[in-house]
């Protein structure tokens, strides 16, 4: 992955923007530049509930078929609504109307820890990276973010149907890994949004992990962070492969945490200080993640 991603943003280097930009993002995409891979932390264990046959019939016959009726609705009114909705807003509120169905839908509670108003001050640039191990992650956070963000998605999501059309219509930044150049103006569009203080979710480790273990972060997923000089909130999503894990559609319910960090600052940096701020966000996440449970 770390040797797709370099050549990815290479290619995109070498296609477009300014000379300085091309430099700037062949740095972030060199091997020197990527994080080394040490092994991610799991949460102590704890004692774990058995999900048997009747778990199973419960989310094929109730659970699964609910979540496809939200998504079937309220993406067809989000659809709709997308024709008079310049800003997004309207689609980000329909999209939170489905997360909070969804979430009660499959009887997980959410607790969240350190969640304050330093974390949540968007009066500035913000970058919200977090740990991705479920589908079910993105319900999480639309519910317990209290506003409107933007989220970096790979272009292979276009292909669902209401769920691509949503992400297309209403702003979110898509990275085409297939054809690098066409990502360009997605970049510059979320750089632009991102200095004018629109929040910017990002997975740094590229993608939902197949293990439960927190995956090593693709170089230069914190570009566009250092790029705006905003800072970087961590943020560990915890139980959440054990939800629902990738290739299945079976969903396990349990009770769930989301952990915030402190903001790690990226003033003063540039895209040659890309693996070291990949570092402290990783060690940040790795900590939150593998921090005892709270009672």
């Amino acid at each position: 992955m770390k040797k797709f991603e370099n050549k990815t943003l290479n290619k995109i280097a070498t296609t477009a923007g300014p000379e300085k930009e091309r430099a700037e993002l062949r740095s972030a995409g060199q091997p020197g530049a990527a994080v080394p891979a040490w092994p991610g932390k799991r949460p102590a264990a704890r004692p774990k509930t058995r999900h048997g046959w009747p778990s199973r019939l419960r989310s094929y016959y109730i659970l699964d078929p609910l979540i496809w009726a939200y998504t079937l609705i309220l993406g067809t009114l989000s659809l709709i609504c997308s024709l008079f909705d310049r800003n997004g807003l309207i689609q980000h509120n329909f999209a939170r109307l489905w997360s909070w169905l969804v979430m009660k839908t499959i009887l997980s509670p959410v607790r969240v820890t350190g969640l304050d108003n330093s974390n949540f001050d968007n009066s500035k640039p913000r970058v919200y990276a977090v740990t991705h191990a479920s589908a079910l992650d993105i319900p999480i956070l639309y519910v317990n973010l209290p506003f409107q963000f933007r989220i970096i998605f790979k272009s292979e999501l276009l292909a669902y149907p209401f769920v691509g059309w949503h992400l297309k219509r209403s702003g979110q930044v898509c990275i085409n890994q297939q054809n690098p150049a066409a990502s360009i103006g997605a970049i510059k569009s979320a750089l632009r949004n991102l200095r004018s203080a629109m929040p910017l979710v990002i997975f740094p480790e590229g993608g939902r992990t197949r293990d439960g273990q927190i995956q090593p972060f693709l170089p230069g997923a914190f570009f566009l962070a250092i790029k705006a000089q905003a800072d970087i909130i961590p943020i560990a999503l915890v139980d959440t492969f054990d939800l629902l894990p990738m290739n299945t559609y079976h969903i396990k319910c349990q009770a769930l945490e989301m952990r915030v960090g402190e903001p790690i600052s990226t003033a003063g940096l540039t895209v040659q200080d890309t693996d070291d701020v990949s570092a402290k966000v990783k060690s940040a996440i790795e900590a939150l993640h593998s921090a005892p449970r709270t009672a």
